[in-house]
């Protein structure tokens, strides 16, 4: 029996405990926000929080949530307010939108660890999330809002 925390509630799973953990959030739990893309680690669209970790939920067995705390973009913020939400509401960087939901858990927790990061910082950070709108500019400036150092964020939107 593997029990884990998710988004503040907790649950237990008695199944195969090396199911991907995007599965066991998206097909047993209904939460549909963490998208499956690649199944490699490689795009960053399936991105929750593990332990407050960004983690690539495709890849990483439910086992390995075991005793920890799972965070989704449901569980982000009760209200969809979390800065970096509204910094991307307020720059409209969504295109297509496909990719946003692990765009913002990857977004979110360079922030926890890093509240006011570089250009350069962000850039590193969300290397391995894919946009195939292309959107980079918009989301290092809403970062950079999100982080209220707008100054920094170099782009002209």
């Amino acid at each position: 029996m593997i029990k884990l925390t998710v988004n503040g509630a907790e649950r237990s799973f008695d199944g195969d405990p090396d199911m991907p953990l995007l599965w066991y959030l998206r097909d047993e739990l209904g939460l549909t926000g963490s998208k499956f893309g690649c199944g490699a680690a490689l795009c960053g669209v399936c991105t929750v929080h593990l332990g407050g970790a960004a983690t690539r939920a495709c890849v990483t067995p439910i086992s390995a949530a075991q005793g920890q705390s799972v965070v989704t973009i449901e569980g982000l913020s009760p209200d969809g307010n979390h800065p970096v939400q509204a910094a991307w509401r307020e720059l409209n960087v969504s295109q297509c939108g496909y990719c946003q939901t692990g765009q913002i858990m990857q977004a979110a927790s360079l922030l926890n660890e890093t509240p006011k990061p570089t250009d350069a910082e962000i850039d590193g950070a969300m290397s391995g999330n894919l946009c195939r709108c292309g959107t980079y500019p918009r989301i290092r400036a809403a970062i950079h809002k999100a982080a209220g150092n707008t100054a920094n964020s170099g782009e002209r939107l």
